[in-house]
């Protein structure tokens, strides 16, 4: 590699160019794979109106859908998806959205006029399309792990837009991010724009799982920060799609003061900026002054005109949330505040492999007393 190369591909730019293209091939790959899907996934929709309609009109039990499945794998042995257990999950698939869909027309038009009737409509179709657009894996997923119609379209609709892999798809639902999105608190309607500011507040969660740590009680920040960037596959997962990370104790110099960013990423998708800070211990009031001031100093420093605006996160081990609306009322940057959650930690006799600075300190000291 020439050095030509070498400074292209260490440029932080062509780092976010090639993590936006990056982003953008994967997208193209789950669209030409929703492509092939949907034609099979019509087919299924239909193949589930009718066995629901047929039972209920001639009270066939679950030996219509043994003899209906022996059937349509003899008529067609060459095409898959007719075995009695996958025409079970078509009946089951059909039946949720179709019920769910009833349940909201009937509770639209008892708030409403006879003029409700056409936006219920619009939106049946509009939720029949979306959930034929994502692989009948997914689907499967979805009706197996969500309990209500609104928290699966959530998902399907997250699938769509984010190209989720099943792996992915199954690691959000169980980590309950429908419940999480978008509930940190923020003073993000006063210090952003309005568009901005609701895009800004969905990348946000309350609580941060961080069960994919293994950390030892009694941890501190430090211990804290180095787990969650030796898992930082995992941590961006968490945070969500379109993050990328940027670097731990980032370095920025002010008039020759030198200052240390906890955790500094970028949202590839929303253009900003976003400066993280961890507490190991209940919100305080007083935590938020050195994130605004690191806010302000990326927003001087390496924010450009073609970036939004920065944002802060403090991300603490538990708070008090009318403490925290308090707090943010005089703070002049977008900044959210988040709890974190750990089940399970480790023991504490169970220590990193690692020295800590200390130890390390008092052994270079005993080596040199030696010599």
């Amino acid at each position: 590699m020439d050095n030509k190369e070498l400074s292209i591909t260490s440029d932080s730019e062509y780092k976010k160019l090639l993590s936006e293209l990056k982003e953008k091939v994967r997208s193209s790959q789950l669209k030409a794979a929703i492509k092939v899907n949907y034609e099979l996934l019509d087919l299924y929709w239909t193949l589930g109106e009718y066995i629901v309609k047929n039972q209920e009109q001639h009270s066939w039990g679950d030996a219509f859908i043994k003899s209906l499945a022996k059937d349509l794998q003899k008529e067609f042995p060459d095409m898959k998806g007719f075995s009695e257990t996958n025409i079970k999950y078509i009946r089951r698939w059909y039946s949720f959205y179709i019920k769910g869909l009833q349940g909201v027309a009937e509770i639209e038009n008892n708030d409403s006029n006879s003029k409700g009737l056409q936006p219920v409509a619009q939106f049946d179709e509009r939720v029949i399309n979306h959930i034929k657009q994502i692989p009948w894996g997914h689907n499967q997923r979805i009706i197996n792990k969500c309990k209500t119609i609104d928290e699966a379209i959530y998902y399907v609709d997250k699938t769509i837009e984010n190209g989720w892999s099943r792996n992915v798809l199954v690691h959000q639902i169980e980590s309950g991010l429908y419940g999480r999105e978008g509930k940190s608190i923020t003073n993000f309607e006063k210090r952003l724009p309005a568009l901005q500011s609701d895009l800004a507040r969905q990348t946000l969660k309350d609580p941060y799982n961080f069960d994919f740590l293994t950390i030892r009680e009694g941890y501190d920040e430090r211990e804290l920060q180095k787990e969650l960037v030796d898992k930082i596959s995992d941590f961006l997962l968490e945070l969500g799609e379109g993050f990328a990370y940027i670097g731990k104790e980032y370095h920025i110099n002010i008039n020759g003061d030198d200052f240390y960013i906890d955790l500094l990423f970028y949202n590839l998708k929303l253009h900003f900026y976003i400066v993280i800070e961890l507490k190991a211990e209940k919100f305080k009031p007083e935590h938020l002054g050195q994130l605004n001031f690191y806010v302000t100093a990326v927003n001087r420093e390496l924010k450009t005109d073609r970036d939004n605006a920065t944002i802060g996160l403090l991300i603490c081990k538990d708070k008090n949330d009318v403490v925290c609306e308090y707090s943010l009322e005089q703070i002049s940057q977008p900044i959210g505040i988040s709890k974190y959650e750990i089940t399970k930690l480790l023991e504490a006799e169970y220590k990193s492999s690692l020295p800590s600075i200390e130890e390390i300190e008092k052994k270079i000291k005993e080596i040199d007393t030696d010599n």
